[in-house]
């Protein structure tokens, strides 16, 4: 036993680090993925408006987000006023271009995914002490002792790999908290449009009496 626990305490700040890495990437993936999906919503709403006379087109160095919220603010636009028959009647004919069931408005697999990547961040410190204390272990049961100095001198030994393992442990989650921190208000805005989408073309459905078959 004692051979398994000095193996696993001297690879117990490899594998944190390594697990770090691995957690860095899957969070960049994330930030790929939530880009994506902005894209591709930005991209189906402009679709959706732009038979509008009177659109919403923000600066290009503007925030996807922006953009987004600016196109569903044209379509509240056009459904408040019931003057606008032409906008009313371009909007039910452009309906089939956007449609609430759409995959990339379903976020369900993407909220999951970032919330087992956030949570897990809590892992790292307890992966530290975990560390720890196989190396207190490692040393403690490294064989019988005859002197209590040398029972000191292997402690000591195995000192420095305890208190690696708890740095790797505690650094790994501060440099994830950091990140996470830099990545959640877009996570969230995307959550927040993609609410709104589902919201607007909902509405959009309901006044404009809108049916699959597209009979009004």
């Amino acid at each position: 036993m004692t051979p398994l626990i000095q193996s696993l305490s001297a690879l117990s700040t490899f594998a944190i680090a390594a697990a770090c890495a691995v957690h860095v990437a899957f969070f960049l993936l994330l930030r790929v993925w939530a880009r994506r999906d902005l894209r591709v919503i930005a991209s189906s709403l402009a679709d959706f408006t732009r038979d509008l006379r009177h659109r919403s087109v923000l600066d290009a160095t503007g925030h996807l987000s922006d953009q987004i919220e600016a196109f569903l603010a044209d379509i509240s636009d056009v459904l408040a006023d019931e003057s606008r028959q032409a906008d009313r009647q371009a909007l039910l004919g452009r309906m089939n271009i956007l449609d609430e069931r759409r995959s990339y408005l379903h976020s369900l697999v993407f909220e999951t995914a970032y919330n087992l990547g956030r949570t897990m961040i809590e892992a790292y410190p307890l992966a530290g002490v975990l560390g720890t204390i196989l190396a207190i272990g490692a040393a403690l049961q490294g064989g019988p002792v005859d002197e209590t100095a040398s029972a000191v001198s292997t402690l000591v030994a195995r000192f420095g790999e305890a208190i690696w393992s708890t740095f790797a442990g505690l650094t790994a989650a501060i440099l994830l908290m950091f990140i996470n921190g830099l990545l959640e208000p877009a996570f969230t805005r995307l959550a927040e449009n993609r609410a709104h989408v589902r919201e607007t073309v909902a509405r959009a459905k309901r006044e404009l009496a809108f049916t699959p078959g597209g009979a009004a």
